[in-house]
């Protein structure tokens, strides 16, 4: 296989480059951020597993996998401290909203958003996008996913300030969380890391971008250093709409003159086609990327029962599924 990485775009460069300064993280709500919570997704991976939990085989994100929160409710819960509810925006399906009212009850109703169907992951993020920069033209949000275990709350609120401070300083930029791998995984996409960027040495430029690739090269990536995606981000609204528009003009000639209104959104829905925000936008804008690392997390990106498993067992925890199966016995 051919290396991923010239040589001269080696994932451990020297330490040269623009810095970006240090910061105190707090607690207190940032009244100047968004955030935008992803709840649009089907999880059919997981579609037997929830059928055990709930009853029926509802999306991951409104499943009460671990405990008596639903893994969306945990994480609205989760960055209530960082962002005020009035600025607080989650994407959901049409097909959803049934289920999806018990577990949004600390949302603002206005700012729940709902899309004709799922188209995944970049139609989602585009329509918001565009309705943040309708209501706030210099927004500046901190993207979650729905489906993500994190053990540490604090320390995630922590790295989403610091990848603030990052994005005031080089608002140009997307800054991203990167995880270190536990293991070559074919399951997430990967970001090569370049020169280090701030003070604390754990925030980055990107050279590359891998969204999901095969068991050989995801070997060789996290050899060489990379990190895995988390899909969380913090970045300028309008300059994610900018590189959008470079990279997908017909998709927001399409969309950003649609109101935020289901029948309109139905007919230009109509039109156009799925498409991944990782593998179609970010894997191809790295330039445009920063990257901050993230440690000591506790994060799984919930995607597959193996993961939630992997969860389970360094809580020193039967999953409930488990629990279920024994006692059909």
């Amino acid at each position: 296989m051919a290396s991923l990485y010239s040589q001269r775009d080696s994932i451990r460069p020297p330490s040269s480059g623009r810095m970006i300064a240090c910061g105190t993280a707090t607690e207190t709500p940032d009244k100047s951020l968004w955030a935008l919570v992803l709840a649009g997704g089907d999880g059919t991976r997981l579609q037997g597993l929830t059928r055990l939990i709930a009853g029926a085989p509802i999306p991951k994100q409104y499943c009460r996998i671990l405990g008596p929160r639903s893994l969306l409710e945990r994480t609205l819960s989760r960055i209530a401290p960082l962002v005020t509810v009035e600025r607080t925006l989650a994407i959901i399906n049409r097909d959803h909203l049934p289920i999806a009212r018990p577990h949004l009850r600390s949302a603002d109703p206005r700012n729940v958003l709902v899309q004709p169907r799922n188209l995944d992951t970049g139609p989602g993020v585009l329509v918001s996008m565009l309705e943040l920069a309708r209501r706030d033209p210099d927004a500046t949000v901190a993207m979650f996913p729905s489906d993500h275990y994190v053990r540490d709350s604090h320390a995630l609120r922590r790295i989403i300030a610091r990848m603030r401070r990052v994005v005031r300083r080089v608002p140009e930029k997307i800054a991203l969380l990167g995880v270190r791998p536990e293991r070559a995984d074919v399951g997430y996409g990967y970001i090569a890391p370049g020169r280090p960027l701030g003070c604390g040495r754990d925030t980055f430029a990107v050279l590359a971008f891998h969204e999901k690739p095969e068991v050989s090269a995801a070997a060789e990536i996290v050899r060489q250093g990379a990190l895995w995606n988390s899909l969380i981000m913090v970045a300028r609204v309008g300059r994610v709409l900018e590189l959008l528009r470079d990279l997908r003009p017909a998709d927001v000639a399409l969309l950003e003159e649609t109101p935020l209104d289901l029948a309109a959104l139905t007919t230009v829905y109509d039109r156009l086609r799925a498409w991944n925000f990782s593998r179609e936008f970010l894997a191809r804008i790295p330039e445009h990327l920063v990257v901050t690392r993230a440690d000591g997390l506790g994060w799984s990106d919930w995607g597959t029962p193996e993961a939630i498993e992997r969860v389970f067992a360094a809580l020193g925890m039967v999953p409930p599924w488990r629990q279920l199966a024994e006692a059909a016995r």
